[in-house]
């Protein structure tokens, strides 16, 4: 039997020869004076060349430091001058806006943008060349014969925060200890069902974080890795068939959308060889992981976690089944406390602030920031700024702190009110949020994407709410957009929604 393979969309690469490519990067990375503790910055979409520059960051101990490439200028500057990376890998046409912003010491390693990106995203033949004079990535490792010493310890990718609010934070963990590194490997087993033989695809992009470490995982193990240039719904079905997949890690964004597809379309497909998804990253509302689950059976598995604490959770699907909504049980070894607004430990039952600690995972510090870190801590536990309850067990959320609207005294949660909307016929996506309100302190709006040529009107909307939700949780005001700013993760920048209402009234931003 030949050498695994890892695809980018339909073009195949033997994973032995993307290894190779790594350990020679790793030579080449210290012959260049990277050393135990650095940074290598990535500045890439889905591609082989990930994979090689993380792998081989890895292997000599210094840290991958993935770039959300939708990122503008001053976005992208800020975590180089907040990392300091010795190096950075970068598709061409990214790199491409950047040049004569990035600081001059930095080595910068130019990768070809894939063809296969290139239609994806429509991006010109001329943007996705290197320059004249730039060190070509591929070129460069095969100067180098292979690094064959023995790997350092592990240390986890350092990943930026979303920065809801601020500038975005990264999650710098100590160096893992033997027990950890061993620990971490069953957790992601445990999660994702990666195992020797599986047949994995990932969707989402992998700079962000739980594509990320399913991506790690899955490339030892795999005998096929699919990785998707961009996230479209007919052509993931079609990849699943196609290559018989049987483990996949997603978000719920991509739920609702494969279940937005005309039945006909759906039927087109086998997708019978699926197994295992895993997903993460959002709230999913219960009536679509039910209706998915109706689709393609009780294979659908859920974690709930952050950059800073791991995965504290896992529900497997027929726990889920028996507990709709619930993103599952603690972990092995996992601890979860909820705090109210005093500071207070709240018994079992009661809603409050979330904290958690995995021991799976080495010590995390914000890089630079030392005291932010202590912000969000209590008796040794974190948390990821969300609010919830445990009933028999499982753990249920309500929204995220920052997010929770208060009107007229009463604590609503917009995620509650986004998963009815997802339901509403017409509706591809939203987002509710809270706005200045005069007598009420804060009001409710949605942002509404309607589904190409579905004509809905915000008295519709709030119709449908009013039906299946007390009246105080229906927005006062709905807006229409023709797209949501989103990330491919599929996290929303509720951000970019919300502040424009605040803007000049001394608050909530």
């Amino acid at each position: 039997m030949g050498s695994p393979l890892i695809y980018l969309d339909d073009r195949p690469v033997p994973r032995d020869e993307v290894l190779l490519r790594a350990r020679r990067a790793a030579r080449g990375f210290d012959s260049i004076g990277v050393r135990e503790g650095d940074r290598v910055a990535l500045l890439l979409r889905n591609d082989f060349a990930f994979f090689e520059a993380q792998e081989a960051a890895a292997a000599i101990g210094a840290y991958s430091v993935p770039l959300n490439w939708h990122s503008k200028l001053d976005e992208v500057r800020y975590i180089l001058d907040d990392a300091t990376p010795k190096l950075l890998v970068a598709h061409a046409d990214l790199l491409a806006p950047l040049r004569g912003h990035l600081p001059a010491d930095l080595r910068i390693f130019v990768v070809p943008t894939p063809q296969e990106v290139q239609d994806r995203y429509g991006i010109g033949a001329d943007a996705a060349r290197p320059a004249a004079g730039d060190t070509i990535w591929s070129d460069w490792c095969d100067e180098f014969a292979p690094w064959d010493q023995a790997p350092k310890r592990s240390r986890a990718t350092m990943i930026y925060t979303s920065g809801t609010t601020g500038h975005p934070k990264a999650v710098k963990r100590d160096a893992a200890t033997p027990e950890q590194a061993t620990a971490y490997i069953e957790l992601m087993q445990r999660v994702y069902g990666l195992k020797t033989g599986v047949r994995a695809l990932i969707a989402g992009p992998l700079y962000h974080a739980s594509p990320n470490a399913y991506g790690r995982q899955a490339l030892p193990t795999a005998d096929v890795l699919v990785l998707q240039s961009k996230f479209e719904p007919e052509e993931m079905l079609a990849a699943i068939e196609k290559y018989r997949i049987s483990h996949a890690v997603m978000v719920p964004t991509m739920f609702v959308r494969l279940l937005k597809l005309p039945p006909e379309v759906r039927a087109r497909y086998d997708i019978s060889s699926l197994k295992w998804v895993t997903h993460t990253g959002a709230p999913c509302p219960a009536e679509v992981k039910k209706e998915l689950m109706e689709w393609w059976g009780p294979i659908v598995y859920e974690t709930y976690g952050g950059s800073e604490v791991g995965t504290a959770t896992l529900c497997a699907p027929h726990d889920w089944l028996a507990h709709p909504g619930s993103v599952g049980v603690p972990t092995p070894g996992t601890r979860i406390a909820f705090y109210g607004d005093d500071g207070k430990e709240l018994p079992a039952g009661e809603i409050g602030e979330i904290y958690m600690r995995v021991p799976a995972y080495a010590d995390f510090t914000y890089l630079n920031n030392e005291a932010k870190r202590r912000q969000i801590e209590r008796d040794g536990l974190i948390s990821c700024g969300d609010i919830g309850y445990l009933k028999d067990g499982f753990l249920f959320l309500c929204d995220r702190r920052s997010d929770m609207v208060i009107s007229a005294g009463a604590n609503i949660y917009p995620a509650e009110i986004e998963m009815v909307l997802l339901q509403c016929p017409g509706v591809q996506d939203c987002a509710v949020f809270g706005i200045p309100d005069e007598e009420f302190g804060e009001s409710l709006a949605a942002a509404v994407q309607p589904l190409p040529g579905a004509a809905l009107t915000a008295e519709h909307v709030r119709a449908f709410l009013a039906e299946r939700l007390a009246k105080y949780k229906v927005p006062r005001r709905v807006d229409f957009h023709e797209a949501l700013p989103r990330e491919d993760s599929g996290k929303i920048f509720k951000r970019r929604l919300r502040d424009p209402f605040w803007q000049g009234t001394g608050r909530r931003i």
